[in-house]
């Protein structure tokens, strides 16, 4: 067998096994090979996918590699499996989450001037499903911990980089706003 298709066919099994996501990184110390040959792989195991239309699909996000299914067949899957729904993130969790990924890092209190309420539980409940995760702490006094998202976040939302998430409309008097509150 070729030694490139063969490399192919490793990193999918490797990636079915896995079922989470597995970081390009894991993949270039435990297979001995450069980030650039595993890319290359992967390129190649995501149009042997997208040329049969096939079931699977090749997710990428952060740098981190998974195998998942093709969304045109979630019906069938669903109907077949009846699987339990996922959680919703309730209002406020989006906010906190949306307020962290667009201003990251960022502190407890930040996203608490912004939204206006204490944002404790949010926080909380993000860091438990893994969404955000704490990125260092501001050198200011308390030294208050610094969030910032996760590769899970990039997976849920399904995209590859934060470059990805929409623009923010312009609103000047409210970076002004926190501009002014975060000096005092």
């Amino acid at each position: 067998m070729e030694e490139k298709k063969k490399l192919v066919n490793i990193l999918e099994a490797i990636l079915f096994v896995a079922g989470d996501p597995v970081n390009i990184e894991d993949l270039t110390q435990n297979l001995n090979l450069t980030e650039l040959e595993i890319l290359h792989a992967a390129d190649q195991l995501e149009s042997r996918y997208e040329s049969q239309n096939s079931g699977i699909v090749l997710k990428r996000f952060g740098n981190h590699l998974q195998l998942g299914t093709r969304s045109d067949y979630a019906v069938y899957i669903e109907d077949m499996l009846q699987p339990v729904q996922r959680q919703s993130l309730s209002r406020s969790a989006l906010e906190t989450l949306a307020i962290i990924a667009y201003r990251q890092p960022t502190t407890r209190l930040d996203i608490e001037k912004i939204r206006g309420v204490k944002s404790n539980y949010s926080v909380q409940s993000l860091l438990a499903k893994n969404l955000i995760e704490e990125v260092g702490r501001r050198d200011t006094i308390g030294r208050p911990i610094l969030y910032g998202t996760t590769d899970q976040f990039l997976s849920h939302f399904g995209i590859t980089s934060l470059s990805e998430l929409p623009d923010l409309p312009d609103i000047p008097s409210m970076d002004k706003q926190i501009e002014t509150t975060s000096e005092d």
